[in-house]
């Protein structure tokens, strides 16, 4: 799970500066396209009220063509596109090739309903006209192809600043990968070199207690309790760093009597707190697990259980067909600290030793097998761990 969980991070990190970067760069460009639509929009509105202002001039010479001739013919000009009106001083509405008349106000350049106006007077008033009013709809093709080129734009742009994000963004999460391999490196010297010393302090304490030789002292118990302090840590810090490629042989293990064992193990350090244990183990549960799997499941929760927990304190443990419940009367979890305590080197407290790899194990463990993780905790009352299978 190593180099998965490199990737995870670099991926957290690499999606937080994604998000930065380009929600900022699509708010700018964002702006940038619509201030220039808007521009280019109007100028596009402009040309079209150009051509009804060129009409305008047009068609007034028209009615003072008409004027001239009164007496012998009139016929008001109509174009295909373009509708127009007439009205006299008062405003009111002479004549249109429209279908409805118009009600004149005060601006003389309109934009409502996809229509264009364009009020103009006319001087002299010829056929008793004073105003004319042009109307044309709004030519929408060359709105939407400026449309069509900004939204190009805007996807070239960004596929370019997207692959630039990933660029930028790799380079910004380089150092942190630089620094994981270097404590991978140095979490594997550490643990090779700790092999041979652990070992040999671990087998030479179980020599002296089965021959008798000495007897079991204080002195002594101390230091197998730091032993298999040692010994816990370096399981540990080797199943993290080979977990990603570990081949986990599943067999049906007797849960049961695997935890009655671990009990005994950590037995020394139940007693140098002075705990109650409390065992209520359903016999001859069954799993089928990995058996390095389930021991660093279970030691990882004992030994938070007893290192967590306040001297003369309670441990209890109950196993069910379905269930492990390790419940302590220790310092607990702060409730702001629950929703992170799962992550790899988070520790809630820091008064007791550790690296805040433990509970990463156990849930690590947990997701492998579809288990499910509870965690209950109170500050300075206690924590209840539930594992659920």
């Amino acid at each position: 799970m190593q180099d998965i969980d490199l990737l995870q991070s670099e991926k957290k990190s690499l999606l937080r500066f994604l998000l930065i970067y380009l929600g900022s760069t699509f708010l700018l460009f964002s702006l940038l396209s619509w201030i220039f639509y808007t521009s280019q929009k109007q100028n596009l509105l402009d040309k079209q009220r150009d051509g009804l202002k060129i009409y305008a001039q047009e068609l007034e010479h028209t009615l003072r063509l008409l004027h001239m001739s009164y007496a012998k013919t009139l016929q008001y000009p109509k174009h295909n596109k373009i509708d127009s009106a007439i009205y006299d001083k008062n405003r009111k509405y002479i004549f249109g090739t429209g279908q409805n008349s118009i009600l004149l106000d005060n601006n003389h350049r309109m934009l409502a309903d996809n229509m264009l106006y364009d009020l103009s007077e006319v001087k002299p008033y010829y056929l008793g006209a004073a105003y004319m009013l042009l109307s044309v709809k709004i030519d929408e093709v060359p709105i939407l192809e400026l449309q069509k080129q900004i939204l190009w734009f805007i996807l070239g742009t960004g596929i370019f600043f997207i692959l630039l994000g990933l660029f930028l963004g790799k380079l910004f999460i380089a150092p942190m990968r630089e620094s994981m391999e270097r404590m991978n490196a140095f979490i594997q010297d550490t643990t090779h070199e700790l092999n041979t010393p652990i070992s040999t302090i671990l087998t030479n304490i179980e020599m002296l207690e089965t021959f008798g030789k000495y007897e079991k002292s204080n002195e002594l118990k101390r230091i197998e309790i730091a032993s298999k302090t040692l010994s816990r840590i370096y399981d540990d810090l080797t199943y993290l760093n080979l977990n990603h490629n570990y081949h986990r042989h599943i067999e049906s293990v007797n849960v049961s009597f695997f935890i009655e064992e671990r009990m005994v193990y950590f037995s020394t350090m139940a007693e140098s707190k002075c705990l109650e244990v409390r065992l209520d183990i359903e016999p001859n549960v069954m799993l089928n697990v990995d058996k390095n799997d389930i021991t660093r499941l279970v030691d990882n929760l004992f030994s938070n259980a007893i290192k967590y927990n306040k001297p003369k304190g309670l441990l209890y443990i109950k196993l069910s067909k379905t269930m492990l419940t390790v419940k302590d009367t220790g310092i607990g979890i702060e409730k702001k600290d629950l929703a992170s305590i799962l992550q790899r080197f988070k520790r809630a407290n820091k008064s007791e030793g550790g690296f805040g790899i433990g509970l990463d194990i156990v849930n690590q463990v947990v997701n492998s097998y579809g288990f499910v993780l509870n965690i209950d905790s109170a500050w300075k009352e206690g924590t209840e761990v539930r594992v659920q299978w």
